[in-house]
């Protein structure tokens, strides 16, 4: 009787954090950076106080809003790398990935990467995206990286250089598209194929590990 209790108010207390959840993600997409813990109490109809007994502070409820979203990217660049294609058209798709990703939900974009400017009403002084963002950034390098290794055979020394170019890819992509999002310099596609010409000459020479997947 006592395990099915605890399995029930573990179910519960699950469900209760994905609905604080989809009401945290309703005030990003309205707000963007401004976010506030204040608001998302709100909009979920409960005190803050109750909100950070879900999360422990904001640091806890954006590192939950990062994975949520960071899984949802991951799990399509890898669709994209693993679609039926040629590989200079999946390296494509997966940067065209990426940018689809930021340009539907700029305002969640911005909120992950981007710190409000000021504090919020109320003395909330908002999210300290600053210190939060990196570890997001360098999980996505981490997985790339070893998506690189498990199809690729760069050598001798291959799994260190799988992550050197998982996070320098990462990082391009990041800062080019950050870049691109804010000013609307070019079409996504131009800066898609650029993006991909950058990377095409080493890629295109990298031989398939053999037993793995292909790129």
């Amino acid at each position: 009787m006592d395990t099915t209790q605890s399995t029930d108010q573990e179910r519960s207390a699950d469900r209760r954090r994905r609905e604080l959840l989809e009401a945290a993600d309703r005030v990003v997409l309205r707000d963007g950076p401004g976010a506030s813990m204040n608001a998302i109490a709100a909009e979920a109809g409960i005190t803050k106080p109750i909100l950070y007994r879900h999360f422990g502070d904001k640091g806890g409820l954006y590192a939950a809003l990062a994975q949520r979203h960071t899984d949802a990217l991951l799990d399509s660049l890898r669709a994209a790398l693993d679609a039926p294609a040629e590989r200079r058209e999946r390296v494509e798709a997966t940067l065209d990935t990426y940018l689809a990703a930021i340009e539907a939900r700029p305002q969640v974009y911005r909120f992950l990467m981007h710190p409000a400017e000021g504090g919020q009403p109320g003395g909330d002084q908002g999210f300290d995206v600053g210190k939060l963002s990196a570890p997001l950034l360098r999980r996505m390098g981490e997985e790339l990286g070893k998506v690189i290794e498990d199809r690729l055979d760069l050598g001798p020394d291959s799994r260190r250089l799988a992550r050197i170019w998982g996070h320098g890819i990462v990082g391009m992509m990041h800062a080019a598209g950050d870049w691109w999002l804010g000013e609307r310099p070019c079409t996504r596609a131009e800066l898609v194929r650029s993006m991909a010409d950058l990377l095409w000459g080493r890629l295109a020479a990298a031989g398939d590990k053999v037993g793995g997947p292909g790129f």
